[in-house]
């Protein structure tokens, strides 16, 4: 009977010992995740990031079963090298994200970065024209533990596919924290107290979180550490924008390694549009580009014409026209009209 006692006692101060230590998190936030896990890096640099006034908990969150489970695993010494987020880690973080940054979340779920695993992967189109490998991993799936073959069945071009794990058909291929760092150096974002007359020298640029997460090194680079490819047109060295946060864009949507402008997924400006920015034409969550020639041209071209009505891929993507490399001799093969040259035009220049 005392040994019946004895183990009864010890249950019952295990089940009270689970959500007292949720209390104790909940209570001392960053300072008590530090004592008890191996995350005190981690914790430092949340304390100068742009979400230090943000508690731990409020983005890191678990079950009372799965905090039991990390006491056992700390208990037998089987303590990880590295506390890593899981792919559901990755996923229920984002629903935090979503509480505060509700128009950008929105954003991205409208726009192409919102794909999901089957749309990738099981697109019969591209498996029969290209074989699936693991490099296709490092920007359609990023945080996925795992090779293609724990993904998808079969590796070949003849199909049919389909995913290893039924259950992540919808689920996001590109999620939040593939292009953005929680932890990195940075100022909380600060309401102005009233709106700037002229908005645009203002506005900020570039964020500290903007950063690749590179699944091989289970860790994220930041955008100004990221090498801005150097492009070239033959033999021609194609002008760049300055803008380091290509850099980031660069990691997926890059050429063959002939650096050849077109080639694989890049999309580099050429042409009137040489030297621009990626993110001068495509917003930064959701990617369209509806207002991005309403921006930098008056409504009617400098040759009379309206530039949003022009044939090119920005009126129809069956253009010939593609926006990213149209020139003016591809309209005007026989020269622009002297008659309709402007000193600004950029057509001069081609």
């Amino acid at each position: 009977m005392k040994w019946l006692a004895g183990g009864a006692l010890v249950v019952v101060v295990a089940l009270l010992a689970i959500p007292a230590a949720s209390l104790y998190y909940a209570a001392f936030g960053g300072d008590a995740c530090a004592r008890c896990h191996e995350i005190q890096p981690s914790v430092d640099v949340w304390r100068a990031s742009t979400h230090r006034s943000t508690a731990c908990t409020a983005c890191h969150t678990s079950g009372q079963l799965t905090n039991a489970r990390r006491v056992a695993t700390h208990a037998r010494g089987e303590v990880p090298e590295q506390i890593r987020l899981s792919l559901a880690d990755v996923e229920r973080m984002m629903e935090r994200c979503r509480s505060c940054h509700r128009q950008e979340f929105a954003d991205w779920q409208a726009g192409p970065h919102s794909v999901t695993y089957s749309t990738i992967f099981l697109d019969e189109t591209h498996n029969r024209r290209r074989l699936l490998i693991d490099d296709c991993l490092r920007c359609h799936g990023m945080y996925f533990q795992g090779s293609i073959r724990d993904l998808v069945a079969p590796i070949d071009t003849r199909g049919p596919w389909r995913l290893v794990d039924p259950a992540l058909a919808n689920r996001p291929a590109i999620p939040c924290l593939a292009c953005h760092a929680m932890h990195r150096e940075g100022s909380p974002l600060q309401r102005p107290s009233q709106k700037p007359v002229n908005p645009g020298p203002g506005q900020e640029l570039f964020r500290p979180s903007l950063a690749l997460f590179d699944r091989r090194e289970f860790s994220h680079f930041l955008a100004p550490r990221l090498p801005m490819p150097q492009i070239r047109e033959g033999a021609r060295l194609v002008k760049m924008s300055p803008d380091s946060r290509q850099a980031l864009c660069y990691q997926c949507h890059a050429p063959w390694t002939d650096s050849q402008v077109g080639s694989g997924d890049d999309r580099t400006g050429v042409g009137v549009h040489e030297g621009i920015s990626c993110l001068a034409c495509h917003q930064k969550h959701r990617q369209t580009t509806r207002a991005s020639c309403s921006t930098c041209h008056p409504r009617l071209s400098n040759c009379g014409l309206d530039v949003e009505k022009m044939d090119t891929t920005f009126v129809a993507t069956t253009s010939r026209h593609n926006i990213h490399f149209v020139k003016c001799v591809d309209c005007h093969p026989k020269g622009v009209p002297p008659g309709e040259r402007h000193p600004r035009n950029l057509c001069d220049s081609n």
